[in-house]
């Protein structure tokens, strides 16, 4: 099973692009981020026209995950438990049936936390510690899973071109940085890092400053494995090439491929 993961940067603005990678890379199960419209706007029909059946937690104009499977999706679970009064649209997970078993996914969209000094920085930290609680309760579940999204982290120096451009930024701050550590620490397998171990490898390139044409990007969309998926992992790559298309948003997708 092709599982990926992509941060569009609203689905409506990117339809074409993404339904040409669908049908291009035919993945079984997609996570999405950041589609920027409400559940009842959410352009169900063109997915569906492509076999895919749909599970949608939307916001208007900001945030907003899916995930799209062509096998049914059972357990659908929206919003990430513990943030009383949160109605952020980060977060949401399906079960998902394969030919040798079950696999559930999550789509997450972390929060980005800049500037840091504010509460913005201060919401970031937390959401990613009930997102640790909720990763420490999927594992007592011990089935595959996978975390799958924008963390709005960049795990390690060799995960972006300059290091010293994003020491203050909340991407990059040790707090950020330690809280995603927290979560892999429990058993999550960064799936990427378990397949490839060459430096400077990134899903996000800006739309400023010919951060694409200068290959100055950072790697923040990640697949994390629960101990059962890792098990079953086959490969995990970023498709790159996906940047270069018309009107792309700014991250690429993040897929791997798992026998499930």
């Amino acid at each position: 099973m092709k599982i990926a993961t992509w941060n569009v940067n609203s689905v409506k603005a990117r339809l074409e692009t993404v339904t040409a990678w669908l049908k291009d890379f035919g993945p079984d199960v997609v996570c999405l981020q950041e589609i920027k419209c409400t559940d009842d706007t959410f352009p169900r029909a063109a997915f569906e026209d492509l076999g895919y059946n749909c599970a949608v937690h939307g916001q208007k104009t900001y945030n907003g995950v899916a995930i799209l499977s062509t096998r049914p999706l059972e357990d659908v679970t929206p919003r990430l438990p513990g943030g009383d009064g949160d109605e952020h649209a980060r977060y949401l997970e399906a079960v998902v049936t394969g030919d040798k078993g079950v696999i559930r996914v999550v789509s997450i969209y972390a929060p980005n936390g800049n500037p840091i000094g504010t509460e913005k920085f201060e919401y970031k930290l937390k959401w990613l510690e009930r997102l640790r609680d909720r990763a420490a309760e999927l594992l007592t579940f011990e089935e595959p899973a996978a975390l799958m999204g924008d963390f709005n982290v960049i795990p390690e120096s060799d995960d972006c071109h300059d290091p010293a451009a994003w020491m203050n930024d909340a991407l990059f701050q040790p707090e950020s940085r330690a809280a995603l550590r927290r979560v892999e620490n429990l058993g999550w397998q960064d799936a990427f890092r378990a397949c490839n171990v060459q430096p400077n490898k990134y899903t996000f390139w800006d739309y400023q400053a010919g951060a694409w044409q200068k290959d100055h990007g950072i790697r923040i969309d990640l697949v994390l494995l629960s101990p059962q998926a890792l098990d079953r992992l086959k490969t995990c790559a970023i498709e790159k090439r996906v940047r270069g298309w018309d009107k792309p948003s700014d991250h690429v997708p993040v897929w791997c491929e798992i026998e499930v």
